[in-house]
């Protein structure tokens, strides 16, 4: 099987780069190597390499950046990706692709299901969900999977700038009615790398049937709760400075991105589907620190 990666560099691309690799020629472009703004550049390259499978980890995440860079949010997560999409349909090719919570409002008190109803609150919601869209209109073969918080232990996330504050400050505020599933980016890989041997079989039994799976860690928490569990873990390796780390609401933190309140997404579908159980998310963080450390 030959898969084309788009995004080897970013937090999940870099992870997939390897996940995959038992499963087949593994072809890892990063941006300058596949530039998005150059659509027809885009399109013949994906010709040119005819993949079996393409794996979409590129994006624009810049969440708060977005609101004043629309079109160039646009551009990359909405425009670049129904032109991979309509040249995966010419090809054959399955299309897997992330997305994100940030496709819903926050306002409902539980889990989010995959056909809940839609309501970014926030430019970049509202290109990936326009992203969701090209790809279900194309006609290719997909698997969409949205999911939530990543971090890694490389790159720029939230638990990265945690550890970084608190080895300047002796105090953190952390805002605490934001709820969601802190996601490592190698769960993401792993999880995607076993959805790929299965969806190969069903392809090739005439039996694969597209479709949108949400997938994140178990159990959830607030980002407050989610920068003390950080600090908790990381005192013993190395000196910091934080000593108190206060919960304050979203009102007290304003960002230029309006951000949901409840992030969580249900995966009951992904675990039916392809019988993965997915670790906690305090399972994932301690293995991903004792890593950094």
């Amino acid at each position: 099987m030959k898969i084309l990666l788009l995004g080897k560099n970013g937090q999940v691309g870099w992870e997939l780069a390897r996940a995959m690799l038992p499963l087949g020629e593994v072809i890892a472009l990063d941006r300058q190597q596949m530039d998005f703004v150059n659509l027809e550049a885009l399109r013949l390259t994906i010709h040119a390499i005819h993949p079996d499978l393409i794996v979409n980890a590129a994006a624009y995440t810049a969440v708060d950046k977005a609101e004043s860079e629309q079109e160039n949010t646009f551009l990359c997560n909405a425009t670049a990706v129904d032109a991979i999409a309509q040249e995966a349909k010419k090809i054959g090719a399955l299309l897997i692709h992330y997305s994100t919570d940030y496709i819903f409002d926050g306002t409902k008190n539980s889990p989010y299901l995959e056909n809940d109803v839609v309501n970014p609150l926030n430019v970049y919601g509202k290109s990936k969900l326009a992203g969701e869209n090209a790809i279900i209109a194309s006609g290719v073969d997909y698997l969409i999977l949205r999911t939530t918080w990543v971090f890694a232990a490389r790159g720029q996330n939230f638990l990265k700038s945690i550890l970084r504050l608190a080895a300047e400050r002796d105090t953190l505020n952390i805002v605490a009615d934001q709820i969601g599933a802190p996601t490592w980016a190698r769960v993401i890989a792993q999880t995607t790398a076993h959805i790929i041997q299965q969806v190969k079989q069903e392809r090739e039994n005439k039996l694969f049937v597209s479709g949108v799976f949400h997938l994140t860690s178990a159990g959830d928490t607030s980002w407050h709760g989610f920068a003390q569990k950080i600090v908790e873990l990381a005192s013993p390796h190395c000196q910091l400075k934080t000593h108190v780390i206060s919960p304050i609401p979203t009102s007290q933190y304003p960002t230029p991105a309006k951000r949901p309140l409840n992030s969580r997404l249900c995966t009951d579908k992904l675990t039916q589907r392809f019988g993965v159980v997915m670790p906690t998310w305090e399972t994932s963080l301690k293995l991903c620190m004792e890593e950094l450390f």
